[in-house]
C-alpha cells in the first residue's frame, strides 16, 4: 500500500477521453493523445491494497491488481507490466475494451468511488510498449507437439501465445481474410485501433505462432485431414450466429444485422475501400438492441454522419444504484451507465439518443422495397409484452440490429468431423467425451474441457455464449492450460477459469 490514506485524500478522476466533437470528426481512440500517466499515478495511490483483493475476483483472468497498482504509483512500469502480463495476454486490448467488473468489486464500491483500474491498466501496457518492454518470448525448447487453433478472437489468440511459449508448434487457422476475429471487424477503431492488434500479431509470429488467413477448416480445408495432422485442436470460433427479430418487414432492404454493419465500417479502417457497403451517411438510423455491440453501432453512426440516430433498449432505464439482488462484488451491476457514444450523441443532437422499455414490432417499407420507418411499442419490464395503446413509428432508412448471438454454428463439416455437438444453450458442448482419457492424464477442469474428439477442445464464446473479451482471454489461457496437459501429462500453464465458471448477472 503506497498511500494509507490515498482514498481518502484523493478522489476518483478517471482520464477523461477527448472531446466528444473532435472524436466525431475522426476515427481514432477516444483517448488518443491523452496525458495518462501523472493522473494515472495518482488514482494507483487509491488502492487499499485489501487483505482480500475483491478485485481479483471481479476480474475473469485474476488479474494482480492490487501488485501492479503500487508499482504504477513509484512510477516502476517495467515491474507492473511484468505482473499485469503474468495474468493477461494482451492488456492494451482489455484496459480498452472491458467494461472493468473488477471495478465493481473493489472494496472502496462498497461505500464509495472504486480505483480506476481499467484506466491504471491501459498506460501500464502502453507504457511497457513505448519504453520496450514488450518482446517476443519464443520457446527454449520444442516438445515436438503440433496444436491446430481455429478461430483468432481474443480466445484463440490467447491460447496460441500460450501454448507457442511452452513449446508447441501452434498454427491458428482464421476463414477471414485478417487475423483477428472479433477485435478485428467486430470492435469500432475508436475504440481500439488496429495497429495495436497487428503488434501483437507480430510479436507472435517472431515467438513461432503460425498464422493461416482465408481458411475456412471444413470447407477450403478438409476437418477430417487437420485434426489427424495435428496432436490437439482447439475451437475457438466464437458465437457467429446471430440472434433474430422475427417480425413483420424483417427481410425488407436496410435492415442489417450489427457485425454486417460494423464489419463494413472497419474494413473502410483496413483500407479495403473508399466507401463501406452499409453507411448510416445521412440516414436516420434506429438500432435495436441496448448492449456494448449496439452502442458500437451507434458510436460507429455518428462518425459516419447519420442525421438522426435512436437507440432502443428493451430493458428499462437502470437506476444509478446497485440493487439488493445484485451483491457486492459478486455480481457487475446493471446501473445506468452513459458510454463515450452516448456522450456524444447527447453533445451532438443534444439529447440522449436512448429508448427503454421498447421494442421493434414492424419494418415499414417503401414502394422500393426499402424500409422507411420503424414501429415500436412499448413492453411489460417483467415479461416484455407488449403494451396496448403505445406504438408509436419512427422515421429510418437504416436498421441495425443488435441483439446478441445464439451460439456457433452447428452442423457443418467442422462440427461433425470433430464431433462437437450442441449443448442445451445452443454452445459446444464440453462434457462430452470429457472422460476419454488415458489413465496417466487426469482431466484437466478448466475452460475448455475435452469434446467428445479425443483431443478436441472448445474455447471461448463458442463455449460459454456471447461474452466479454475479458472472458475469453480467460478461457483461451485455460484451453491452453487444458491441452497441453493433454499432450504432455501435466502442465504448468495457468488455467483462471472452469467451464462452469461465469459472472452472476
Amino acid at each position: 500500500m503506497t498511500d494509507p490514506f490515498g482514498f481518502l485524500t484523493t478522489p476518483r478522476r478517471p482520464v477523461p477521453a477527448r472531446p466528444s466533437g473532435e472524436r466525431l470528426g475522426d476515427w481514432d481512440e477516444v483517448y488518443a493523445g491523452q496525458a495518462l500517466l501523472p493522473l494515472v499515478s495518482g488514482q494507483a495511490r487509491r488502492c487499499m491494497d485489501c487483505g482480500v483483493p475483491f478485485c481479483h475476483g471481479g476480474c475473469p483472468i485474476g488479474n494482480l491488481i492490487p501488485e501492479w497498482n503500487v508499482y504504477a504509483a513509484h512510477d516502476d512500469w517495467r515491474t507492473a507490466s511484468e505482473r499485469l502480463h503474468a495474468t493477461d495476454n494482451f492488456p492494451e486490448f482489455t484496459g480498452r475494451v472491458c467494461p472493468a467488473p473488477c471495478e465493481d468489486a473493489c472494496v472502496l464500491a462498497l461505500t464509495g468511488e472504486p480505483v480506476t483500474i481499467k484506466n491504471v491498466e491501459q498506460a501500464i501496457a502502453d507504457e511497457a510498449w513505448a519504453r520496450g518492454h514488450v518482446r517476443a518470448h519464443p520457446p527454449e525448447r520444442l516438445t515436438g507437439r503440433s496444436v491446430a487453433v481455429v478461430g483468432s478472437g481474443p480466445a484463440g489468440l490467447a491460447a496460441a501465445q500460450q501454448l507457442t511459449r511452452v513449446g508447441h508448434r501452434v498454427t491458428v487457422f482464421e476463414r477471414s481474410d485478417r487475423v483477428g476475429g472479433l477485435l478485428r471487424y467486430g470492435i469500432p477503431a475508436f475504440k481500439l485501433e488496429k495497429w495495436r492488434l497487428d503488434r501483437r500479431i507480430a510479436q507472435m509470429r517472431e515467438e513461432g505462432t503460425l498464422f493461416r488467413t482465408g481458411v475456412d477448416v471444413g470447407a477450403d480445408l478438409d476437418a477430417v485431414a487437420m485434426r489427424g495432422a495435428h496432436d490437439a485442436v482447439i475451437v475457438a470460433v466464437g458465437a457467429t450466429e446471430p440472434r433474430e427479430l422475427a417480425v413483420p418487414g424483417r427481410a425488407v432492404e436496410g435492415v442489417h444485422q450489427a457485425m454486417e454493419y460494423l464489419t463494413a465500417a472497419n474494413r473502410v479502417d483496413e483500407g479495403d475501400c473508399v466507401r463501406p457497403s452499409v453507411t448510416a451517411e445521412g440516414r436516420q438510423v434506429v438500432i435495436v438492441g441496448g448492449g456494448d455491440t449496439g452502442t458500437d453501432c451507434l458510436g460507429t453512426a455518428l462518425r459516419q454522419g447519420a442525421a438522426s440516430v435512436v437507440h432502443v433498449d428493451v430493458n428499462p432505464m437502470a437506476g444509478g444504484f446497485r440493487r439488493e439482488s445484485e451483491p457486492w462484488p459478486l455480481v457487475h451491476p446493471r446501473i445506468h451507465r452513459v458510454s463515450h457514444a452516448h456522450e456524444e450523441a447527447c453533445d451532438r443532437d443534444g439529447d440522449d439518443p436512448r429508448v427503454f422499455g421498447a421494442a421493434a414490432v414492424r419494418f415499414e417499407h417503401d414502394a422500393a422495397g426499402r424500409v422507411e420507418a420503424v414501429r415500436l411499442t412499448e413492453v411489460d419490464p417483467s415479461d416484455r409484452t407488449p403494451r396496448p395503446g403505445t406504438e408509436r413509428t419512427l422515421p429510418a432508412q437504416l436498421v441495425v440490429l443488435a441483439l446478441g448471438f445464439r451460439g456457433p454454428r452447428h452442423g457443418t463439416p467442422l462440427t461433425t468431423a470433430l464431433g462437437l455437438v450442441p449443448d442445451d444453450r445452443g454452445n459446444f458442448d464440453r462434457t462430452a467425451g470429457f472422460a476419454a482419457r488415458t489413465a496417466d492424464t487426469a482431466p484437466c477442469p478448466a475452460s475448455a474441457s475435452a469434446s467428445a474428439s479425443e483431443g478436441v477442445f472448445v474455447a471461448g464464446d463458442a463455449g460459454r455464449g456471447q461474452s466479454l473479451v475479458v472472458w475469453a482471454l480467460a478461457e483461451g489461457r485455460s484451453a491452453a492450460a487444458a491441452a497441453d496437459r493433454y499432450l504432455m501429462g501435466s502442465s504448468d500453464l495457468p488455467a483462471p477459469i472452469t467451464a462452469s465458471d461465469g459472472p452472476l448477472a
